[in-house]
């Protein structure tokens, strides 16, 4: 019988959680932890972490599972190596579920930059209004440039006030509209958009009010990622989980 780990927190993972349990596989939910209130799934949960590649190994053989399916954000670098590198020694069939990255288009004006730092660093210069749509956890890096004001939208509510000295914080989930977007740009005078390519359809619509209102974008860059199968749809994945159950079966 199949078990899947669905690796989460994303909406791919949440939509492919709704279709194993509408199928009546067996499948347990993992977050990181990140999300203080994480939306009700239709299948068990757990959260935190495993304790690096050897503690996930030992997960997978404790529990048996079948199928390893990182569902992680793009940018969760750190956990898709450990899946990988889990999988492999685990001897589980692992697929990622990701998003294609979004792509420069007609009337954009993107810079691209390949990580944290060189977007904190190509924030020098003259105070601006910058929409830093990052998340929180690395919100803080960019203290080191406090001239400017900043703008901010988190999932939850910090336990504690983020280090910029000049910002506004909004508390919001997605997904947001192009509508709503455009008016939060120009209802907070923003004139840069920082933004990390996490791809989807749920936080792109900040980009569409960017090239609409013709502001600039500062576009962090992928990691690298360890060689893998990717997936775009929930559904491939549970095609894929089918056969592949089949075919260990002799099917």
């Amino acid at each position: 019988m199949s078990h899947i780990l669905l690796l989460g927190g994303t909406t791919e993972a949440s939509a492919l959680a709704r279709l194993l349990a509408a199928q009546g596989m067996s499948a347990t939910l993992s977050y990181a932890g990140r999300t203080e209130n994480p939306r009700p799934q239709p299948v068990p949960c757990r959260i935190g972490g495993f304790g690096g590649v050897e503690g996930l190994v030992a997960y997978l053989r404790e529990h048996r599972v079948t199928h390893l399916v990182d569902a992680t954000h793009p940018f969760a670098a750190r956990m898709s190596t450990h899946a990988a590198a889990a999988a492999r020694i685990a001897e589980v069939p692992l697929v990622a579920l990701t998003r294609p990255e979004w792509r420069c288009e007609e009337g954009d004006n993107w810079a691209g930059v390949p990580s944290i730092e060189a977007a904190v660093a190509a924030l020098a210069g003259p105070p601006r209004r910058v929409l830093l749509a990052l998340g929180r956890m690395h919100v803080d890096a960019f203290a080191t440039q406090p001239q400017h004001h900043y703008l901010l939208r988190f999932v939850d509510a910090p336990r504690e006030a983020p280090a910029l000295p000049d910002h506004h914080l909004i508390v919001d989930q997605g997904p947001f509209s192009v509508e709503g977007d455009r008016g939060l740009l120009r209802d907070h005078a923003i004139d840069l958009v920082v933004s990390k390519n996490a791809g989807g359809s749920g936080a792109q619509a900040k980009l569409i009010a960017a090239r609409e209102l013709g502001l600039p974008v500062l576009m962090i860059e992928r990691p690298a990622m360890p060689e893998r199968c990717e997936m775009f749809r929930p559904e491939d994945v549970l095609d894929w989980i089918v056969h592949t159950h089949a075919t260990e079966r002799g099917v």
